[in-house]
């Protein structure tokens, strides 16, 4: 039995040029349309936009290290809130460099003696890129920011009130406080008490 192999590579050749133009260019071009028209805030990346500049993401965390501000979470990627390197520590709970880096992050991250540090502001996330922490972490944090911006506590208890963002649904999901949101809200306030 003899096997024609032009006619066997010929519709194998057209279908993979067929499929890779469907699904290479046409698909990927109707779904960047749809999401453009659509969603075009989500589909550019959320940028959030200060004076005319992009400021950040509010996808994509920031390091905060001033005490006037609120802190994120700790941030494997890279050298920190690295896009490019994007990945948590790899680090097990058995491993010492893990202990050592969460021991050092509780001794300088204590700022409320007498109560346990909550554990997402010790501990990186999986991408090493989050934007949220726990309300429980922004209260935590209330004293210090309300003391270094000179604010009474409860103003800045108010604004972490105001800045949870609840479950999708009310139960998909935990709450959250987007650290990029409530530090520039933070900034508002200052800028209108001191005129």
């Amino acid at each position: 039995m003899f096997i024609d192999i032009k006619s066997s590579f010929r519709p194998a050749i057209v279908m993979t040029l067929l499929f890779a133009l469907l699904l290479g260019i046409a698909y990927p071009l109707a779904l960047t349309g749809i999401g453009q028209a659509l969603f075009p805030h989500q589909a550019n990346g959320s940028l959030i936009e200060q004076d005319g500049r992009t400021i950040g993401s509010a996808l994509i965390g920031q390091s905060f290290t001033s005490a006037r501000y609120f802190h994120p979470r700790p941030s494997a990627a890279g050298k920190g809130y690295d896009g490019m390197a994007s990945s948590g520590s790899n680090l097990g709970p058995a491993s010492k460099a893990l202990a050592d880096r969460v021991a050092q992050d509780i001794k300088t991250g204590a700022t409320s003696p007498g109560r346990p540090i909550p554990s997402d502001l010790v501990t990186a996330s999986a991408s090493g890129l989050d934007p949220h922490i726990s309300p429980d972490a922004a209260y935590y944090q209330a004293d210090r920011v309300a003391s270094a911006r000179g604010l009474a506590p409860a103003t800045v208890r108010k604004l972490i009130d105001d800045s949870i963002e609840r479950p999708l649904l009310g139960f998909i999901g935990e709450p959250r406080v987007n650290v990029l949101e409530i530090n520039r809200r933070l900034d508002r306030i200052s800028a209108n008490q001191s005129r």
